[in-house]
């Protein structure tokens, strides 16, 4: 797998986390706004902060991660991304409730006395476990499908032990 041999694949790998980073901050963000302030249930402030989260990922993944791909059109990329996430809420949308359903009556069999209700605290590390979840899925489909545009690249200087034998049996003759 390129990912274990390419320092530029890496590095996109890396990229692709961060961008991640920020749209899990996006999701957390607006699923509490959503679920907290506004009172929508858990699985419709989730698939909101998906969505938003999604847009910026795409968008930060089109223009920072992925900056060599542009053999595709943005908008055949965007639906590319979206299907690919379609896929990951149709993993997370009945994962996350099963989650926070576990995570409290974990909750309340430990009896916290904390000033946040268990309900609010059992939400965000279900988010948290599904997130991590949809985001290997996403960046496999998505290096591989939305940017197979831009070539996976090995490094040239990798010790690969079938080039280094057929180079030694050279040089032997």
């Amino acid at each position: 797998m390129s990912l274990f041999t390419s320092k530029k694949e890496r590095i996109r790998f890396l990229k692709f986390a961060f961008v991640g980073v920020t749209g899990t901050i996006v999701d957390f963000g607006i699923m509490n706004l959503m679920s907290l302030v506004f009172g929508l249930p858990l699985v419709w402030a989730q698939a909101i902060s998906f969505t938003i989260a999604v847009i910026n990922n795409f968008l930060w993944n089109r223009f920072w991660t992925y900056p060599d791909s542009r053999s595709k059109a943005a908008h055949h990329q965007l639906i590319q991304f979206f299907m690919i996430n379609l896929v990951g809420i149709a993993i997370r949308t009945p994962l996350i409730p099963w989650l926070d359903k576990i995570i409290l009556n974990v909750l309340n069999n430990m009896q916290f006395n904390l000033p946040l209700t268990n309900s609010v605290i059992s939400q965000n590390p279900a988010l948290a476990i599904v997130i991590g979840v949809v985001m290997l899925w996403n960046y496999f489909a998505n290096r591989y499908w939305t940017y197979s545009d831009v070539p996976v690249e090995v490094d040239s200087k990798q010790n690969d032990p079938l080039t280094e034998l057929s180079e030694e049996k050279e040089r032997k003759v």
